[in-house]
């Protein structure tokens, strides 16, 4: 045999022992990678362990259908258990399945799942975590980049994103819940702390924190949204029932409910307020455009709106009331009920329209005025 056509079979033999395809034993077929000459990887390595060459020079571990036993718990020894694998970690399964790791789940760069990701600890990823399914931890869920799973995100303590979260269906965490950017779910969303967004927050079903609720933008809820503490918003709050808080509620633009809304502290909007049932404070209300309330509205301190009040039943204010417009309501109106030493009483607006002034100085600046003319 020439000496050319001996090095081609030696070159062939090497190829064929780089890429040895393998009948596991559930019947999938397995590609190892035994090495691999353009990264100079010797023959040998953790099986999975790809070339570096891949996203900012982190290798990443490929998990497939053998790591796994039949109820999807994780059988290898490279993750799992408080060790962490310093990149990529990769899950590819034949199915859409759940898989399981005991302990704590630590990627030095993110992780990736066409299924759903259990973990007995917490997970956490120096970068984004993704799954097909849900994403559920016994303790934390931490990430670099975002968060985002096809089903709901559970966690036992809090989670926290320095990118967005998103998810198919619900969000809850024992602990509170916070992300760089916005934080979007299908259903509802659940802290047992605070949750902070530097984004909007919307959920398809409600919002509910034991401590406050903070957005960069807007906060949206199909159903209600309640907060231990305030809720504040750089853009609207709009919520399918009642919005209701231990402290303050503030919101750059407007304020929305089916329901009542409630506020332990003030109340204030950059455009109207509005609520299918009553509005009450425990502080002052203020709106840069009108306040209307399908029922009473009622406030610790005085009210303020640049356009209209308009109740559907009472109105009380611990000090004074003040409309760009007029002020229309039912039953009776009270300014000036506060118990501290000369509350201001007076009401003022364009017209009064409704029932009985039963406290307070009114000064109607235009008495003809009528609404939408």
């Amino acid at each position: 045999m020439t000496d050319l056509a001996t090095n081609a079979l030696t070159d062939l033999r090497d190829a064929i022992d780089r890429c040895i395809v393998e009948l596991g034993n559930n019947g999938t077929v397995k590609i190892p990678i035994l090495g691999d000459a353009a990264s100079q990887q010797p023959a040998g390595e953790e099986r999975g362990l790809l070339p570096p060459a891949y996203e900012g020079g982190k290798p990443r571990l490929v998990l497939v259908d053998d790591d796994f036993d039949p109820d999807g718990w994780y059988t290898g020894d490279q993750v799992g258990e408080g060790r962490e694998f310093d990149g990529h970690i990769i899950i590819e399964l034949s199915t859409r399945r759940w898989v399981q790791f005991k302990g704590w789940l630590r990627a030095g760069g993110g992780i990736k799942a066409g299924g759903g990701i259990k973990a007995g600890g917490g997970i956490e990823a120096g970068g984004g975590i993704k799954a097909g399914g849900g994403i559920e931890a016994g303790g934390g869920i931490k990430a670099g980049g975002g968060i985002e799973a096809g089903g709901g995100i559970e966690a036992g303590w809090g989670i926290k994103a320095g990118g967005g979260i998103e998810a198919g269906g619900g969000i809850e965490a024992g602990e509170g819940i916070k992300a760089g950017e916005g934080i979007k779910a299908g259903w509802g969303i659940k802290a047992g702390g605070g949750i902070k967004a530097g984004g909007g927050i919307k959920a398809g079903g409600g919002i509910e924190a034991g401590g406050g609720i903070e957005a960069g933008w807007g906060i949206k809820a199909g159903e209600g949204i309640e907060a231990g503490g305030g809720i504040e918003a750089g853009e609207g709050i709009k919520a399918g029932e009642g919005i209701k808080a231990g402290g303050g509620i503030k919101a750059g633009w407007g304020i929305k409910a089916g329901e009542g809304i409630k506020a332990g502290g003030g109340i204030e909007a950059g455009e109207g307020i509005k609520a299918g049932e009553g509005i009450e404070a425990g502080g002052g209300i203020e709106a840069g455009e009108g306040i209307e309330a399908g029922e009473g509205i009622k406030a610790g301190e005085g009210i303020k709106a640049g356009g209209g009040i308009k109740a559907g039943g009472g109105i009380e204010a611990g000090e004074g009331i003040k409309a760009g417009e007029g002020v229309t309501w039912q039953y009776r109106l009270f300014a000036g009920t506060a118990i501290w030493t000369n509350a201001i009483k007076t009401i003022v607006c364009k017209r009064l329209f409704g029932g009985e002034v039963a406290y307070g100085d009114v000064t109607e600046t235009d008495p003809t005025w009528e609404p939408n003319r």
